[in-house]
């Protein structure tokens, strides 16, 4: 894994996750909101993308969608907060997301990238 795209309005939590990535080798680009994040996709190669649910505007499904096509293939995880309905939670995963719970402990993220990337083959 070599950069990852980190989706969310909040800098300190951003910076956090970007500094924990630093430490084990790994580069990461910062966006706040979706839009940006898609213009990074455009022209800047990621490994993972991992957005803040609040940040997904469309429904599951679409989010899902757009990934697929501007980033195919590069897997997206959504930081869920703690409070949030277990039926968003269903709905993110039946479309294809990870979700993962905030504060999100990077090496575990990783660790939950493997095991996708094994279970593709």
């Amino acid at each position: 894994m070599n950069r990852i795209l980190v989706i969310d309005q909040d800098r300190a939590a951003m910076e956090k996750i970007g500094l924990a990535c630093l430490e084990v080798g790994v580069g990461c680009v910062m966006a706040d909101n979706v839009c940006e994040g898609v213009r990074v996709l455009l022209g800047d190669n990621v490994s993972l993308v991992l957005v803040d649910s609040p940040e997904l505007r469309f429904g599951a499904r679409e989010s899902a969608r757009l990934f697929e096509r501007v980033a195919p293939g590069i897997p997206v995880i959504v930081m869920a907060r703690p409070e949030m309905d277990v039926a968003r939670i269903v709905t993110l995963e039946l479309a294809g997301f990870r979700v993962v719970t905030k504060p999100v402990i990077v090496s575990d993220l990783f660790a939950k990238v493997a095991e996708e990337v094994a279970a593709r083959g």
